[in-house]
Order: structure tokens, then sequence, then C-alpha cells
């Protein structure tokens, strides 16, 4: 974990850069994805000391989840006192799932199904923040982008992310400072999916990820999965692969 000194500062650096980029982009604000979580609590809080409350919108999207999760949602919202809106997804992510079985699929598989709801998420946040003239924040933080506990297209698809570069530890400590609430920074990172907590559905603690992000090593038998998960999930830190071939195209990248 970086030193508190250190921490601060970069926390600081990263609620400018948020400022910056709004601005530069010419967009009018923001749109979060909050799910009662630490991470999007923290990301919200950031952004509001960016950029002003008035300027962000944090959106719930409750998928046949827990009443709970919906609650905390609500309580951040409240917290920092943003406009706050409810897109309930579980008919949409019912009757898609009801479609898709119909044909040729016959049963999606249950990582297929899992994932659909991240993604239906990303459509939301993506048609207010077009529809406002907003951007949309990323929330995934450092740990779950090396070992990729994210959905490609879903939750891992944002216009820019202030925390990527911060461990789970490092985002709850920005949070406390921010005054996330506490019951939101001591709740079980869970993304509401499966029935699990992450470390639980991952077989390994964020805090081992972490000390593999900092020091090359951990517990073996952690370490073998972590670096499994990170050389899989490989292609969920990259674009996507374009086959290439010499060619004129004046208006290629440098």
């Amino acid at each position: 974990m970086l030193e508190k000194e250190r921490l601060q500062q970069e926390m600081e650096n990263a609620i400018k850069w948020i400022g910056q980029y709004i601005e530069n982009s010419g967009a009018k604000g923001i749109v979060i994805g909050n799910s009662g979580g630490k991470d999007s609590a923290t990301v919200l809080a950031m952004a509001v000391k960016a950029i002003g409350k008035e300027n962000v919108v944090a959106v719930s999207m409750p998928c046949n989840s827990k009443s709970c999760d919906l609650e905390d949602a609500e309580l951040v919202a409240k917290t920092f006192d943003v406009k706050s809106i409810k897109v309930d997804l579980s008919k949409t992510y019912e009757e898609m799932e009801r479609e898709i079985n119909t044909q040729l699929v016959k049963n999606l598989s249950k990582e297929a199904i899992i994932n659909i709801k991240p993604r239906l998420r990303m459509t939301t946040l993506y048609g207010i923040a077009q529809t406002l003239g907003y951007l949309v924040i990323g929330t995934g933080n450092l740990c779950e982008v090396m070992v990729g506990y994210t959905t490609k297209w879903g939750d891992n698809s944002s216009d820019f992310n202030p925390i990527g570069n911060f461990t789970v530890d490092e985002v709850l400590e920005i949070g406390q400072v921010l005054g996330v609430p506490e019951k939101i920074l001591k709740k079980a990172p869970n993304d509401g999916l499966g029935g699990l907590t992450d470390e639980e559905k991952m077989g390994i603690k964020y805090s081992q990820i972490a000390e593999m992000i900092e020091t090359g090593n951990t517990e073996e038998k952690a370490k073998r999965e972590i670096l499994k998960r990170y050389k899989n999930s490989k292609h969920k830190r990259s674009l996507v692969p374009i086959y290439t071939f010499e060619r004129k195209n004046f208006l290629k990248e440098e």
C-alpha cells in the first residue's frame, strides 16, 4: 500500500484529473453506476469533489438484486447529496434470457447469465450519459483489473477510470478520507451476481493480489491462482485485436 502522504497526494491528483478530463472532453457531468459498494461510493465521492454534486448522477440498477444492496446505494447517494436514478433491469434481463433460450442456445451457461447483467448496466449508463451529455466514470480497482475480475463490455467499460491504479486497501483509505459511510467500507466485496463474496468466488484474497502487485510474491497457492488469472485475462486489458498489414492510411494514429 502506498505510504499515507503519497496516497493523499495521488488521491488529490486523481480528483484534479477527473475535473480536467471532464473539462477537456466538453462533457456536462458524470454518470456513475451506484452499486452500494466501496469502489463506486469512493469514485462518486471523488467525482463530487472534482466537479460538484450538481454535475453527478448516480444510477442504481437492480437486476434481481438483494434489497440491502439497493438500500446501500441509496445511502451513498444521500450521503453525497447527488441526483439519483433507479432503473430496475430485472424484467429486461428475464425477457432477454427467455428470448435467447428459445433459440439454438437453449440454455445459457451460468457464466453467460452472470455477465449479461453488467452488460445491461453498461448499456443503461451509456444511454443516460449520452442523453445528458455526460461521461460514464469507471469504478474498477487495480486488484480487480489485474486478475480480470470484471465483465468485458460490462463493468470494465467506461469513458475514464480514476481508481484503476489503486489497490483495494488504497480505495478503502481514500473512501474513508472522503467520508464514505463506514457501513459501505466495511461491507464484504460482492458483485451481487452470484450470491458469494468476490474473494469466495475467486478463491484468493484481495490482500494477496495487492501483495503480488507490490512485491511480486504471496502465499504459493494464491500466487499460482493470481498468475493464472492475470495471464488468462490479458484480453480484458487490451483493445480489440485487429488484423493489420501495410497500406496507405493518412488518418493513422501515431
